[in-house]
């Protein structure tokens, strides 16, 4: 079904809307990759769109608001792989090591961008001094919600018993998420498969520990 409004004249409003959005997004994208967090504006994004700033903000509010939507389709895609394995039934072992392989392979690719998502992050996290809140459409964290993933699997595997039931799914899944964002920031050179292990060991330290002692000296990779 054609959602598009029957009058030309909406019509065309509405694709000039999304065509405004769609610049500013490339236009940020390429900003935040390149020039970092603090030392992008949302004015020289406007600028990079061929839009004027009051355009711009009446897109996006915040430019946290706007570095969330930018990383929001990585996330995207990760949320649905996660879901695409509950649904089949596949081993949430594997499953998460697939997840987290593949979050250190986009991160490390996009590293500016996500060393820019990170500064985002917690520069929302210390402006409101509380966690992601549901109804707060500005909050990069829920915009392009990292842990979502991992929380799906670990919910699974813990219901399934595969995975130890403590600590709880969103506790482990957020601190295997951070560990991610802060190493963007001060190890954004590192080898994605490096800081994938350091994640895994972390997360089956705490949830299948067994798994961490027979890998111990082995040092191959997980998986």
């Amino acid at each position: 079904m054609d959602d598009r409004p029957a009058d030309p004249r909406a019509r065309a409003a509405l694709t000039k809307r999304i065509r405004t959005r769609a610049a500013l997004i490339a236009a940020a994208d390429s900003a935040f990759s390149r020039r970092g967090w603090a030392a992008t504006r949302i004015e020289d994004i406007a600028d990079a769109a061929g839009v004027s700033p009051a355009t711009a903000y009446n897109h996006f509010p915040t430019k946290h608001a706007l570095l969330g939507t930018v990383y929001e389709p990585h996330v995207r895609g990760l949320i649905r792989q996660a879901e695409q394995d509950i649904a089949a039934g596949r081993s949430v072992v594997e499953a998460l090591v697939d997840q987290v392989n593949a979050l250190a392979r986009l991160s490390w690719y996009h590293r500016g961008l996500t060393a820019s998502f990170t500064a985002a992050v917690f520069d929302y996290t210390i402006r409101t001094g509380r966690g992601p809140d549901p109804d707060d459409e500005a909050d990069p964290r829920i915009l392009a919600p990292l842990n979502v993933p991992f929380l799906l699997l670990i919910e699974r595997g813990q219901a399934t018993g595969e995975l130890r039931p403590h600590p709880p799914a969103a506790e482990i899944s957020g601190m295997v998420v951070n560990l991610l964002l802060v190493r963007s920031i001060n190890r954004g050179e590192e080898p994605p498969a490096v800081t994938a292990d350091l994640m895994l060991t972390l997360l089956f330290g705490a949830l299948r520990p067994e798994l961490v002692v027979a890998r111990d000296g082995d040092g191959a990779p997980w998986g």
